[in-house]
């Protein structure tokens, strides 16, 4: 099917937006009349919102003449449902052959991934993450390590919660990335720090790593930190969302965009802004400014992600404090494996941290990270050391939480 990109490559924001002339859910008069004016910029469209995509996708987004049954049963395309993190899940489809090819195209942004990957479609990989039922991997059911094994992939952990592993099923996963000898490791960034202090713990090193790569939710100074002194490679983030694909991938402390896959906007040219996303090669779903549901700020080369607009706190002032806002906060201070910082709605916070050294009280960066989270916030956080931080019922984790008033 065809796209939006041009033969050399580059977005096509008139394609774009033709892609979406016969599907059912931009045949609203808000859309109709955008789409009418004589020559339509992005910027004179509305957006797409997650509870809209979540309400008409799949069906309400393809175009007139596919049919889902049909696709599916000629092994067009695949059918996955999104995690939830931003809200309830969404179903989305996409093509057979998208999901690799999208995910490579914004990996060799980076200069030092391009020159690994070659002209090879793929690295191996060993992936630790929050096993969803995918039929690859799924929490209430075991699978051997051959059912495990997807082309390149290995994927080792069948836990929700890494901290309740004891150390001979970590052992376990270690032996099995060992023996697959991956080029880098595939990691939620929780599931990768936790199993990064196991190595520790026991002195391992995986010779043929060479780099880790990041997604899925984000990734703190804290985590970070633990898995490059563990495994001593770089640990590059790559940031998108499954109705999107990938969309930026680190390079140099900034995320480089992947611009043949998605154009996208902030909604502020200056500070901090929301992502807006308009996807360019999945027919299946067209997106136009889609609302992906996190925080950015725009710098000359790329971006910065500052985590999920739900995510966010907010000071005693009013300002908003977004995740990364927040982290920055841990940066250089050790013994940490991992943290939430809770908000009332009165404004009051409290922290919780997962020490690296089991009954360790983090006396220390408890007091630090409490008079500098209370500058921030510009109310009193407290805070405890704990041996739990459970996940969200989809099985991330959030570093920040807003509860509701």
């Amino acid at each position: 099917m065809p796209t939006a990109v041009s033969p050399d490559g580059t977005a096509c924001p008139q394609k774009a937006i033709e892609q979406t002339v016969t599907v059912p859910f931009y045949a609203t008069k808000a859309w109709q009349a955008a789409f009418a004016l004589p020559s339509p910029h992005l910027t004179d469209l509305p957006r797409v919102t997650k509870s809209q995509l979540r309400e008409h996708s799949p069906e309400g987004f393809l175009p007139a003449g596919l049919d889902l049954k049909t696709l599916l049963a000629r092994g067009l395309i695949e059918e996955e449902s999104t995690s939830g993190t931003s809200g309830a899940s969404v179903r989305v489809v996409f093509g057979k052959t998208w999901w690799a090819e999208q995910e490579r195209r914004a990996l060799v942004r980076n200069p030092f991934l391009a020159e690994l990957f070659g002209t090879s479609p793929s690295l191996r990989r060993a992936v630790l993450t929050t096993p969803g039922c995918s039929g690859v991997s799924c929490y209430n059911r075991w699978l051997n390590l051959e059912q495990r094994m997807l082309g390149d992939s290995l994927f080792v952990n069948q836990s929700r919660i890494p901290f309740t592993l004891g150390e001979e099923k970590l052992a376990g996963m270690a032996k099995e990335v060992a023996d697959w000898a991956p080029t880098f490791l595939d990691v939620d960034p929780v599931h990768g720090a936790w199993f990064a202090l196991h190595c520790e713990r026991q002195g391992l090193r995986f010779p043929s790593l060479r780099f880790i790569l990041t997604s899925y939710e984000y990734t703190s100074v804290v985590h970070r930190a633990i898995m490059e002194r563990v495994f001593g490679v770089p640990v590059i983030n790559l940031y998108g969302s499954s109705e999107t694909g990938h969309l930026l991938v680190e390079h140099h402390d900034v995320m480089l965009v992947s611009p043949e896959t998605a154009i996208l906007e902030s909604t502020s040219a200056d500070g901090l802004g929301e992502l807006l996303v308009t996807t360019l090669t999945n027919p299946y779903l067209p997106l136009l400014r889609y609302e992906i549901g996190d925080f950015v700020e725009r710098t000359p080369d790329g971006y910065r992600v500052h985590g999920r607009k739900r995510d966010a706190l907010r000071g005693a002032d009013g300002r908003i404090l977004t995740t990364r806002m927040i982290d920055q906060a841990f940066a250089g201070i050790s013994g940490i494996a991992h943290y939430q910082l809770r908000q009332k709605a009165d404004g009051s916070a409290h922290l919780f941290l997962l020490p690296e050294a089991k009954g360790d009280s983090l006396t220390a960066a408890q007091a630090k990270l409490t008079t500098e989270l209370s500058r921030l916030l510009g109310i009193t956080v407290t805070a405890e050391s704990v041996s739990l931080i459970a996940p969200e019922d989809s099985g991330k984790f959030r570093l920040t939480v807003r509860e509701a008033a």
